[in-house]
This record gives C-alpha cells, structure tokens and sequence, in this order.
C-alpha cells in the first residue's frame, strides 16, 4: 500500500488515518467544524463541492456577518492541522470557479468508494465464488450507519439511504450464491453482522436458515426463541410476516434423534410448564393455540373468549411508550397469569398489551377475569389501569360459512 494515501472511514464513525495515525478527534466546537469540513470535501473529492454548500452545512445556525470570512478562517486551521498531523506539506483544500476540492498530490483510500467499486465489480464477474467473495467484501465495509452522528444533515442522510440500499443488496446477493454454493457457515456469519447492523429487519432469518441447512438443530431453535424473544418482548413488536413465515417454516424443520414414544413422552412432560395460573407463550405459540382451538370448537361446543388487556394511563389513554411502560407491562403480565386457569392461554402482543384465551368460559366469567386481574395490578392510589376488549371466538367450520354466506351477498 502506498505511504502517502490518506485513509477516510464513512460508515459507523468518521475517521482519518495516515500512515497508522488517527487525524480525527471529538469534542470541541473547532473539531467538529473540522470533521465537517473534511467530510464533505472528501466525500465530494472527485468533482469538488460547492463553497457556498459547505458554507450552510458550517454555519446556516449561527449569526455570522462574513461567512466567507468565517469559511477561509476554518480552512486555514483545517489545512495546519493537516500540516501538523505529518501529511506532505501541499495546499490540500483548493479554490477554484466556486468549488472547493481536494489536493491530487495526496491519493485517496475512501470506504464508501471501495464498497462501490466492490459492489460494482461483483455485479459484473461471472464466476459464483469469486462474485460472493466480492459481495462479501463490499458487506463487511459497510461497518455502520453512513456518518450515523451526523444523520440530521441533508447529504449525509441521502448518502445514508443510499448505502443502507447498497448493503442490502449486496447481502441478498451474496446469500443467494452462498444458497447455491452450499456456503452456510458464511451465510451464519453474514446474517449474524447484518442483524447487528439492521436489528429488527429480518436478517435473523438468514443465520436461522443456515443453522437449519447445516444440521445445527439445537443451535438454530434457541436461536429461534431468543430472535422471538427479541422481537416480542424486548422491542414490544410482532416480527414482519415474512419473518413468521419463515422461522415457523424453518421451525418445523427441526427434527429429532430416533427415538421411542415412553422417550418422548418424558421428555415432553420434562418440559411441561409447571407454573401457577395461565399459560404463558410466545406468539407464534399463542397462534397455534388459537387455532388449534378453533378446530376442538367444531366437535365440543366449546365457549371461547379472546381478551386483549391494555395499559391505560389516568384519562384512559393507552400508554404506548414512557419511563414506567415496561414495569407496568410486566406487572400487568404476572396480575394475568396469576388470574388465569391452568387451561387459558396468555401472550405478549405488544409493549402494554397482552392477549388471553379463556376456554370453556362464559361472558359473565370474562368480567370475574377482569375484576381479579384489577385487583393484583391496582395497589393503593394507582391512577394507571387496564383497559379490557373481548370477542367470542368462532370455531373454523363456521368462520368459513360466514364468509361463504357473505361472498354470496
């Protein structure tokens, strides 16, 4: 690698490095305008960028009579930082017919640059290994958010969106070839750093596929549980329908050691929950459930209610965020399931909401439900509460001749 290159990291944190020096620094007000200055010239050093665009970005919020004045100013401080930090003596910022560009005398190593490029040349190579080995070095540049502390500015969140797109479609790419090239440890890795990177937008499903394709049964339904988990409970979100779609396919994918049926038995009961009151689930679980029920209606006769719970603040308001949702989530939770029949079904929906099934009950039996779970969630002068909805359940058979009857109309 040639000495004289200077090194610029967009993605995750600005940085500049010369010859394994760090150039960029935080905290005062001259360092930002610096880091500002610097981002944008580089950023725009092969066609320049306007005077008068960095001009706004520096000092569009503050009182300034000469900002052309208060421009040259940041520029000669910039450059004898430059100077200063061991860089080649040379006029590193340049003027010219209103554009402010970069010295040629000092080569370039941008990220963003080399993730295009990578990515560039992935598109148009023909052979599957060396095109996922391209993608896979223009996904593992991208090491965060473009410039993510400076987001608020037009460019930077114009250039953010554009590399955010770029990543993802890298990954797809390279996932894709790593499907037909049975590359799946590569495939885990990658899904795992996307997920890192994007939480919350399906790249989970990725690394649970290759776990899957790879036989890692065990590894890949924890990781199933714990992505749930993530989705349900600590974010207070239902995963896209794409991502139920495709765990609960994976998910039935998992299979066992032969084994004989006094076996099985035990080890299901082993797992049995053993817990006072309702029985709490994930979910998909509650899904099945739900379901399941639906179809024991046909045959039984069965009276069903779904009950969804609701954290009020003291005008009746649902609460859907603050500083005290989570502790009230869960009191309401353990008020819920302590309140339930071993037999009824109760499930996180979302951050101050929960859904419970009440089998074999009856409307009046609803309002008892709700009067017992008021009575463990209210302590002393509380003003929050619950706000109760119910709706009978329909079994299957007759969901589908409503919906018969009403096409007919």
């Amino acid at each position: 690698m040639d000495d004289n290159i200077l090194q610029v990291q967009f993605f995750g944190n600005f940085g500049l490095h010369y010859k394994d020096r760090n150039i960029t620094g935080e905290g005062r007000s001259s360092e930002s305008q610096f880091s500002y200055l610097m981002q944008m010239i580089l950023y725009h050093a092969r066609e320049g960028v306007s005077r008068d665009e960095v001009e706004r970005a520096l000092f569009e919020d503050r009182d300034i009579e000469d900002v052309h004045h208060a421009m040259r100013s940041v520029t000669y401080n910039a450059k004898k930082r430059l100077a200063s930090s061991g860089l080649p003596q040379t006029n590193y910022i340049q003027l010219s017919s209103g554009l402010l560009r970069w010295t040629p005398d000092i080569p370039l190593q941008v990220d963003a640059w080399e993730m295009e490029r990578l990515a560039q040349e992935a598109e148009a190579e023909t052979d599957p290994e060396r095109k996922k080995a391209l993608y896979l070095k223009a996904c593992y540049l991208y090491k965060g958010e473009f410039l993510a502390n400076q987001i608020s500015m037009l460019w930077v969140a114009s250039a953010a969106r554009h590399y955010r797109a770029l990543f993802t479609r890298c990954a797809e790419a390279a996932v894709e070839l790593m499907r037909e090239l049975d590359s799946y440890v590569e495939m885990e890795q990658l899904g795992l750093y996307a997920a890192r990177l994007m939480p919350l937008s399906d790249w989970e499903t990725v690394t649970m596929e290759a776990m899957v394709s790879t036989g890692r049964f065990d590894d890949a339904m924890k990781f199933y549980d714990d992505t749930l988990d993530l989705y349900l409970r600590s974010e207070g979100l239902k995963p896209s329908p794409r991502m139920m779609e495709l765990l609960n396919r994976l998910g039935s994918q998992l299979e066992h050691q032969y084994a004989l049926l006094d076996e099985i038995q035990g080890q299901l009961e082993a797992e049995a929950d053993t817990q006072p009151g309702g029985f709490l689930c994930p979910y998909p679980v509650f899904q099945g459930v739900y379901q399941m029920v639906q179809r024991m209606m046909e045959r039984g006769g069965q009276s069903v209610f779904l009950m969804l719970c609701t954290v009020v603040d003291s005008k009746g308001n649902p609460m859907r965020q603050g500083p005290m949702l989570d502790s009230l989530s869960d009191r309401m939770r353990d008020a819920i399931r302590l309140s339930l029949r071993h037999s009824d079904t109760l499930c996180r929906y979302s951050k101050g909401q929960y859904l419970v099934l009440l089998i074999n009950t009856t409307a009046e039996d609803c309002s008892i439900v709700q009067r017992r779970i008021n009575k463990r969630f209210i302590v002393g002068r509380q003003r929050t509460g619950i706000h109760y909805h119910v709706n009978s359940v329909v079994c299957s058979a007759e969901k589908a001749a409503l919906l018969m009857r009403s096409e007919r109309r």
